[in-house]
């Protein structure tokens, strides 16, 4: 079991480790984004001179108006990059297939770890030392 938990390591660790930097990024710019100050700008904000205004809202079961929406403010286009990055949807169909596996590597890592020190422990164990831990 050592064996495949280190090989994997070696080829999968790069992977895991930006999954895990973008993952860290993507909940910043969401935590940034959410209920910050660009939510409030977003709501208070007179629309621009020459803008057309938006029109009513569709009768029930037509297409939605057109322009209703807002456009994205920067700090949401940086969560959709973020999440774009996280989930390898940036780099195309390879990028998401190597973040499906940096996933399945994970769950590999948490079952052989804990594996791993079952054994471990279990062995101290049979030798006489009763600590659950490590000193």
């Amino acid at each position: 079991m050592r064996k495949w938990h280190r090989w994997i390591t070696v080829f999968i660790g790069i992977f895991m480790l930006f999954i895990a930097l973008t993952g860290l990024g993507s909940h910043f710019a969401a935590m940034y984004a959410q209920g910050s100050i660009f939510e409030a700008e977003e709501r208070s904000a007179p629309a621009p001179a020459g803008a057309p205004s938006p029109a009513p809202a569709a009768s029930a079961g037509g297409p939605p108006a057109q322009g209703a929406q807002p456009a994205p403010s920067s700090a949401r286009q940086l969560v959709g990059l973020f999440h774009h990055l996280h989930s390898g949807e940036f780099f195309g169909p390879a990028g998401v297939v190597i973040s499906l596996l940096s996933g399945f590597a994970l769950v590999f890592f948490a079952i052989s770890g804990m594996w791993m020190y079952i054994q471990m422990f279990l062995n101290r164990r049979s030798r006489g030392r009763r600590e659950m831990f490590w000193k």
